[in-house]
Parts: C-alpha cells; sequence; structure tokens
C-alpha cells in the first residue's frame, strides 16, 4: 500500500505534498509559459524552412501540405503566447494542444514513408515530455492516447514487419517518455519549492512571520507600476509610546507586543492585501482595489480597537493603542516612496492628535 500511494504521489504530485505543489504551481505554469513561447518561435522558424525546402525539394515535397498547415498552427500559438498571461490555464491548454498536434504531424509524415520506421514519432516520445512542468498523470495520458492512435492508425498503413517493429519501439519508449516526465517533474518541482522556501524566508519578518520591509516594498512597487489598476489603501501604523513600554517592561514585553500586533493584523488581512512590518513599532498594510474613505476608516477604527482590546501589558490596567495615517491611492502615485511619504505625514498628524487615532492624508 505504501509503494502505491508513493507511485500515486509521484504522478499527481510530483513526489512532494498537495500543499506545496499547489504552493508552487503557479511558478510551474510561468516556467511552461517561458519554455514554450522559446519552443513556438523555433517552431515558426523550423516549419517555415521546411515549408521553403519542400518547394524545391523532391524528397519533402509529400510533406508540402503538412508543413504548410503546421506553420500556420504555430504562428498562431506563437502570437498567443504574447498575448495571454504568463500563469494562464488557457496557455496550458495550448501547450497541451500543441503537443498532440506535434504527435498528430509525426503521423502524418509517417504515413507518407510506410516503408520506415517511425522515427520522428520515437523522438517526440522521449522530447516532449522534458518540456513541460505539470502533474505526470496528464503528460502519462497524452502519451497513452498518442501512442494508442499512432498504431492504430498505423495498423493500417505500414506493413506488417515494420508496424510491428514500430509497435515494439512505442511500448517501449512510451514508458521511458513517462517515467523521464516524471523524474525531470520531481527535480524541477522541488527546485521551485526549494527556491520558495528560500525567497519565504527572506521575505518573512523573524518576530511577526509577516513580511519584511524588502518584501512590503518590492509588493506595493509591483502593485502601483501595474497600469490596470488604480486604487488602493495604504495604512501605515505604529504602537503609540513604544519606548516607554520598552524602558517600564524591558525589551522582551516590548518584542512581546510587536508580536501581538502583528498576530492581530495576519489574522485580520487574509484576502491578499500587503501586510507586514515595516521596522522597529511600525507596519504597513495595503488593501488592493479599494479606494473608499469609509470603509478605510472603518478598517482602521477596527485595528485601533482590537489592539488596544487584545494586546496585553504586565499591567492589566495599562492599555496599547495604536495610530494609523492612512493615504488613498488613485492611480496618481508612481511608486512606493511617494504614497508612504503621504501616510507618513497622515501617521504624524494623527499621533499629534490624542482625539483622533487615524488621520488621512488631505
Amino acid at each position: 500500500m505504501k509503494a502505491l500511494r508513493t507511485i500515486r504521489n509521484y504522478f499527481l504530485y510530483c513526489g512532494i505534498g498537495k500543499e506545496e505543489y499547489e504552493a508552487v504551481k503557479k511558478d510551474a505554469y510561468i516556467s511552461n509559459y517561458q519554455v514554450w513561447r522559446i519552443l513556438h518561435c523555433v517552431m515558426v522558424a523550423a516549419f517555415t524552412f521546411l515549408y521553403i525546402s519542400s518547394l524545391f525539394n523532391d524528397l519533402l515535397e509529400s510533406n508540402n501540405l503538412f508543413y504548410m498547415l503546421a506553420l500556420i498552427y504555430s504562428v498562431f500559438a506563437c502570437s498567443l503566447f504574447f498575448i495571454l498571461r504568463k500563469d494562464s490555464i488557457i496557455a496550458q491548454l495550448v501547450i497541451y494542444l500543441s503537443i498532440s498536434l506535434l504527435f498528430v504531424f509525426s503521423c502524418l509524415i509517417t504515413q507518407n514513408k510506410p516503408d520506415i520506421p517511425a522515427t520522428t514519432f520515437i523522438v517526440l516520445l522521449l522530447i516532449a515530455p522534458m518540456f513541460i512542468i505539470d502533474k505526470p498523470f496528464f503528460m502519462t495520458f497524452e502519451l497513452i492516447a498518442a501512442s494508442s492512435v499512432f498504431l492504430i492508425w498505423m495498423h493500417r498503413v505500414k506493413p506488417f514487419e515494420i508496424w510491428e517493429m514500430d509497435m515494439i519501439n512505442v511500448v517501449i519508449f512510451t514508458i521511458v517518455g513517462v517515467i523521464l516526465n516524471i523524474i525531470a517533474n520531481s527535480i524541477r518541482i522541488k527546485e521551485f519549492v526549494l527556491t520558495r522556501k528560500i525567497n519565504v524566508q527572506k521575505d518573512t519578518d523573524e518576530l511577526t512571520g509577516l513580511k519584511n520591509k524588502g518584501a512590503l516594498t518590492r509588493k506595493i512597487n509591483s502593485f502601483l507600476e501595474d497600469e490596470s489598476t488604480y486604487k488602493g489603501i495604504m495604512m501605515l501604523m505604529d504602537i503609540d509610546r513604544f519606548k516607554s513600554i520598552n524602558d517600564t517592561y524591558g525589551h522582551d514585553i516590548g518584542d512581546d507586543v510587536i508580536v501581538q500586533f502583528g498576530s492581530l493584523l495576519g489574522d485580520m488581512f487574509v484576502n491578499g492585501e500587503i501586510t507586514g512590518r515595516f521596522g522597529g513599532d511600525e507596519f504597513i498594510v495595503f488593501i488592493k482595489e479599494n479606494d473608499d474613505p469609509d470603509a478605510a476608516g472603518s478598517i482602521a477604527a477596527s485595528i485601533v480597537k482590537r489592539a488596544s482590546e487584545s494586546i496585553t501589558l504586565p499591567d492589566k490596567d495599562r492599555k496599547v493603542s495604536i495610530s494609523i495615517g492612512i493615504a488613498i491611492y488613485k492611480g496618481y502615485e508612481n511608486n512606493y516612496s511617494e504614497i508612504f511619504k503621504k501616510a507618513d505625514i497622515a501617521l504624524y498628524k494623527s499621533k499629534a492628535d490624542p482625539e483622533n487615532r487615524f488621520c488621512f492624508y488631505v
């Protein structure tokens, strides 16, 4: 049973856990996109060369129509890879379609030369599995389906002796192709997992587990640079009289207050907001696709209230208060620094007015 579970795990999740696989699946899709954009450009160049050569070469002339159809498809598919999103599921479907059509193309080539062993098809059985990162289950289905169609198709066309030789080779190399796909996917997926772990460690604040300053800056800049986005709310907040907390209770208690506040923010913002510790006792929350001041005020008030109620100090009668500066993004700021300055000015105003625990940049 353990062996069966291991085999199942390799076929479905490349030898890693389901959650780990889902976490890096997007990276795998992006890698497929980048590789196959290049491969489709190579296909355009190759089929252009073959088509032009078939116009002047008697040996290639019989495949002239196939080269032309393959060229037309390659140009179409290549253009899609300059339009589709890198992590789009449609891009992955186009890749599988391209692999399927390459197998059909090799069948057509073989049909024109029935007395020759199917070298082109065999080569594709070995090469195609090496150029896609996905659940090996899908490529296994692709190879078995392609091999079955090939053998049924060629049984009607080829002399039996040649077909029998092709059958032996196709069965062997289908199995080899499946194994190569499993090995290649396992190695590459594990590289993605390792890279992701390194990036998470690099981008994570050790004390709170939230994003650190570098990650905050990069993520918010990435959002602001996207021309399709023009709504956002930045909240810059810090803990009032934090130095006094450190001086009164010690740095261990001060660190615990930071941890408690970080945990509060982590629990509150779980829907794709950019949340992190800027440094010291300063935190940032950036809410995407929202520029409603009323919503921002309601969220800020909730942060202030929950911090006061949930963050504890050794002196039970002493409450922790939070000040928040809010800057509304409407597509005008070009980078992180510009909107941060506005939130910082609002935070300064908030700290200067004990009656208002949060202020907007005006």
